[in-house]
């Protein structure tokens, strides 16, 4: 049970990778019909007023196969930024994707007749705009992928100088609290010195109460020693 995972991931990756692709294909295509629909009715009587038909019909091109030539260029560009694509796999892919759905289209609205007849220079100019723009979406997509890997450079470098600067603050804060460390232990061995004369003081100023005492003691003993000897009652004289 354990071994069906690992060997579905890697269909499940390509089946992904396809998805992927066609829908980029997709996308480019619906984006890029609204942009040229946008830009034919607006550049419609310019386009007519050129003089020759060399001149309309590959301007006329350009704006129908803008999808092509400029949306999927730039959306397989943003997605190179974010996602490692391969390069020829995905431009051509999407591009075919998108041609696939052109031509349903034209067999929807023409059936047969609209593949098989209609063949001129415009014809040819679209599948020279067709190859153009795979060559455009491999190279966006090269490009895409040098700036990512630009940008992950710099993250990288930005990591390690924050980095660089933490260790820093880091050993700075280990010597401040060294040197604060080592001041309160000098200022512990201070104290004791300090203090020792004060306590010879108190010592010989509790032993000067203590004899004091002893000789207030000693003295009253001695007046009641020689008390009785005054209070004899003299004998009178003769």
């Amino acid at each position: 049970m354990s071994s069906k995972p690992g060997v579905l991931e890697p269909l499940r990756v390509r089946v992904r990778r396809f998805q992927f692709i066609v829908g980029l294909g997709f996308l480019s295509l619906v984006l890029g019909a609204m942009l040229s629909v946008s830009l034919v009715l607006r550049l419609h009587s310019r386009v007519n007023a050129l003089p020759s038909d060399f001149l309309r019909i590959p301007v006329a091109v350009v704006l129908e196969d803008l999808w092509v030539l400029a949306v999927l260029p730039t959306l397989c560009y943003g997605a190179a930024r974010i996602v490692a694509l391969r390069t020829w796999t995905t431009a051509v892919g999407a591009a075919v994707s998108g041609g696939v759905f052109v031509v349903a289209l034209n067999f929807v609205r023409d059936g047969m007749d609209g593949l098989t007849t209609g063949w001129s220079f415009a014809s040819g100019l679209r599948i020279v705009a067709f190859v153009g723009g795979i060559l455009l979406s491999a190279r966006a997509i090269r490009a895409g992928r040098a700036a990512a890997e630009r940008g992950s450079a710099a993250a990288q470098e930005k990591a390690a100088a924050r980095k660089s600067e933490y260790d820093e603050f880091l050993k700075a804060a280990e010597a401040a609290g060294e040197r604060l460390e080592q001041r309160e232990g000098g200022a512990a061995a201070e104290a004791p010195a300090g203090n020792a004369p004060i306590v010879g003081d108190s010592a010989a100023t509790q032993g000067t109460g203590s004899a004091a005492p002893s000789t207030s003691g000693a003295t009253g003993s001695a007046s009641e020693g020689t008390a009785p000897t005054g209070d004899v009652p003299k004998t009178p004289a003769a």
